[in-house]
Parts: C-alpha cells; sequence; structure tokens
C-alpha cells in the first residue's frame, strides 16, 4: 500500500482503508493548520487547499468543504440548508462530531455522519489538498472523488468578492 498510514491520523487511515483508497499522505515538520500555511508546505495555490469547516444549523452539525482561498458565506448555508440560525462550531462540537481537532479536520472519515455542503469552486482544480487528520499531515485527491467520498452536495456557499 503506497499510503503512508503512520503520517496520517490512525481513524482516517481507517477511513482510507474501508474506502480502499490510495492517496499518498504527506506530513510536514511544521503545523499546516491554516490553508495558507498548507499551501505554502505543499507549493499549490491556496484555492487548491480544501478547508473542512464544521458549523451549527439550529443545533445540527454540518460540515462545509470551501476552498482554501475563500470564506463561507453563513447566510448562504442557512438558505441552503433552510435552518433559522448557522454559526461556527466551537471545538468541543468539531472533535466531537469528527473525531478530530480543528486544523486537522479531513473531508471524510468522521467519527459521526454528517449532512455535508461542498462549494463548487472545488470543481476549479484537477487536484485539491485536504487535511489527513492531523494538522502536519495532507493528502492530493482530484475533487470529484473528494466530495464523493465526503457525501458532499455541490452548492454555492462561498462570500461573493465585491
Amino acid at each position: 500500500m503506497s499510503t503512508h498510514d503512520t503520517d496520517a491520523h490512525p481513524r482516517f487511515a481507517e477511513a482510507l482503508r474501508e474506502l480502499a483508497l490510495e492517496v499518498p499522505v504527506r506530513r510536514f515538520p511544521d503545523a499546516t493548520r491554516t490553508a495558507a500555511e498548507a499551501a505554502a508546505a505543499i507549493g499549490c495555490d491556496v484555492s487548491e487547499i480544501v478547508k473542512s469547516l464544521i458549523f451549527e444549523a439550529d443545533g445540527v452539525p454540518v460540515l462545509v468543504l470551501m476552498d482554501g482561498s475563500s470564506r463561507v458565506d453563513v447566510e448562504r448555508v442557512r438558505e441552503e440548508l433552510g435552518a433559522e440560525s448557522v454559526k461556527r462550531a466551537n471545538a468541543d462540537l468539531v472533535r466531537e462530531t469528527t473525531g478530530y481537532a480543528i486544523g486537522g479536520v479531513p473531508p471524510f472519515g468522521h467519527a459521526t455522519r454528517t449532512r455535508v455542503l461542498a462549494d463548487r469552486a472545488l470543481l476549479d482544480h484537477d487536484v485539491v489538498w485536504a487535511a489527513a487528520g492531523t494538522p502536519h499531515a495532507v493528502f492530493p485527491l482530484d475533487p470529484k472523488t473528494l466530495i464523493a467520498h465526503a457525501g458532499g452536495a455541490l452548492v454555492d456557499v462561498r462570500e461573493r468578492t465585491a
């Protein structure tokens, strides 16, 4: 197996095995918690980084997959879900929902099943990079496959630039 299981979080390595997904996990000595840090370490554009963000929609966790150069428009997420209120989840809810700490949340392989919204801009790239369960590890995958494994619905939820 070409996956470097030791570099990925054990739960995520297990998810990759269950999906029979062969991806090269790259580990960096310095944390790649932010999209900018990850892009600099990998040597790619920040928009090729996938941010896996947990929000709370009427108290229910939802995962939003967003490119690293964009921000999530909470109002658009609220409209998409038909929710009364949407807010960023706190660190405890993120860990409880995904099994991972903020900065290392992968797009799939979570502790619980959540609704997943994937921003359409991710499809602008041939390859995107996402966290492999720790702030030090990332993996590349084509965005269609990544979104499919995450069970994501394609939506437009990024902030529109003026």
